[in-house]
């Protein structure tokens, strides 16, 4: 039984430990320990019980996927998006700011949409710490 533990191990690898990724790591465990023990009392040896329930596992990315470790890009696209939002901040505020001295220096508006813009960065800034969330 050691081969399969050092299987799922060496699955997990790259796999961040949570409490959720750790319970999903023991039912694996424990499915495929029975699977074995069916096997043999079928007939089969130890040996190659273990090597039949290794190979028909099945593919790895879906139990990924359902941890949400795929999250990873997601949490990447959101820091991404948070990125481009403070920038294209930046940018929108200062044109504003560019018109607003050019056009009409004795009038000072440009403060008024630059409250409406700050909106777009810091939606971002919580879509980002709920996908964090999320994760954990």
């Amino acid at each position: 039984m050691r081969r399969i533990y050092e299987f799922v191990e060496k699955l997990f690898d790259d796999v961040p430990e949570t409490e959720r990724s750790e319970q999903v790591k023991e039912e694996i465990m424990q499915d495929m320990e029975e699977k074995v023990y069916d096997l043999m009392h079928e007939g089969k040896s130890q040996e190659d019980a273990i090597n039949k329930v290794i190979i028909e596992f099945g593919d790895f990315d879906e139990i990924k996927e359902e941890l949400k470790i795929g999250g990873s890009k997601k949490l990447g696209f959101a820091k991404l998006n948070l990125g481009f939002s403070i920038w294209g901040a930046i940018l929108i505020i200062a044109l504003m700011v560019f018109i607003n001295f050019y056009y009409t220096p004795k009038i000072i508006w440009f403060v008024y949409p630059t409250f409406a813009v700050l909106w777009w960065p810091l939606s971002m800034f919580y879509y980002l710490h709920r996908k964090k969330e999320e994760l954990k």
